[in-house]
């Protein structure tokens, strides 16, 4: 009699173009080369990645449910339909992991068994609970959505941040995103960009992602490198602006979202990050698996975990990263590091099913 294969799903409200979605989309294909039945549960239709034909997409709209008034409440009910919906279509999950804020919230009603949240941000930062004034009900919200199942934090120091913020609610640990070296690798040859001798930058154009400092450090060099931009979002066109008030046009370039950013970061003759914070900064990690440097700003979580010191700057300060761009430009090779094979998605799919364990 044929044995059935191990169910994992890992839900997320969609997969739109971003770092979350992409991870779920790896960490997924490792799941699979271990042999286990993977499914891939959204709330919403919306994709902007090529699907990995080895795993199973499911929908269920949560738009419908939004007529129903009061968000618990109508999270509640949406549960029952997930529930539901999970144990009918794909059957009784070995593992469930739920990522980002929508999903999160929806699994806390859950009455399924071996749920985990992936927490892919600094979250005292992510929600600003320094800066706002209700925070306090913001967080004690949030502590009763993750005090429901185990928590995997996606770096030490998001960990650390998770564990200050909400305290010692639920078992919690670090495990890293992985890093498809090889997928990466053949997606970068998939063309050579027209532009040469270039720095990279890709993110969304957000406030944690400081375009700004990047743009006003960037004007202190003497320019001799283009610097290209890669991602959309809603300060695009504040960063536009300031890109032309600094009289920049003719040296930084806007490309948009691209569904392949690889041969961008191949091809570039260093990649810059000037956050304010990260999760985990796959980006990074995906400029190491093709060869390339990276300068960072040495931002709560994700950098100094993944790049030497030397390869670290100050956040925030304009000097010093147009210091560091500069010695960057002039001698890129300076800040090569090497990648780091735990990240392969097989090897970080044993770190969940391991963790799971003491759970079942």
């Amino acid at each position: 009699m044929k044995q059935h294969a191990q169910i994992v799903v890992l839900a997320i409200n969609c997969l739109q173009g971003g770092g979350a979605e992409r991870v779920v989309l790896t960490l997924g294909q490792g799941f699979y080369e271990l042999g286990y039945e993977v499914h891939i549960l959204r709330f919403k239709s919306l994709v902007q990645y090529d699907l990995n034909p080895n795993l199973n997409y499911h929908v269920l709209k949560f738009k419908p449910y939004k007529l129903i008034p009061g968000s618990e409440r109508r999270d509640k009910i949406f549960a029952r339909a997930v529930d539901k919906y999970i144990l009918s279509k794909i059957g009784q999950p070995d593992m469930i992991l739920s990522n980002l804020d929508r999903a999160d919230s929806i699994f806390s009603n859950s009455k399924l068994s071996n749920i985990i949240y992936v927490i892919h941000n600094t979250v005292s930062l992510l929600y600003k609970f320094n800066k706002i004034s209700d925070a306090d009900i913001l967080q004690s919200k949030l502590k009763n959505i993750y005090a429901k199942h185990p928590c995997v934090c996606v770096s030490e120091g998001a960990k650390k941040d998770f564990v200050e913020s909400f305290g010692n609610i639920t078992p919690t640990t670090a495990i890293y995103n992985p890093i498809d070296r090889d997928d990466i690798q053949k997606q970068a040859n998939a063309f050579i960009p027209k532009y040469h001798n270039y720095i990279m930058h890709i993110g969304s154009f957000k406030n944690a992602k400081r375009h700004d400092v990047l743009v006003r450090a960037y004007a202190q060099t003497d320019r001799s490198m283009p610097l290209l931009l890669l991602g959309q979002g809603k300060l695009k066109s504040e960063i536009k602006q300031l890109v032309t008030e600094l009289k920049l046009e003719d040296k930084v370039v806007f490309l948009g979202f691209l569904e392949n950013p690889f041969p961008y970061i191949k091809h570039a003759q260093f990649k810059v990050l000037t956050s304010d914070w990260e999760g985990f900064a796959l980006v990074i990690a995906e400029a190491l698996a093709l060869g390339t440097p990276v300068i960072s700003t040495n931002c709560p979580s994700g950098p100094s975990e993944l790049l030497p010191k030397s390869n670290l700057m100050p956040m925030g300060d304009i000097d010093a990263i147009a210091e560091k761009m500069r010695q960057a430009m002039k001698n890129p090779q300076q800040f090569h590091a090497p990648f780091n094979k735990a990240l392969l998605p097989v090897n970080i799919a044993k770190k969940y099913l391991k963790f799971a364990q003491n759970f079942s």
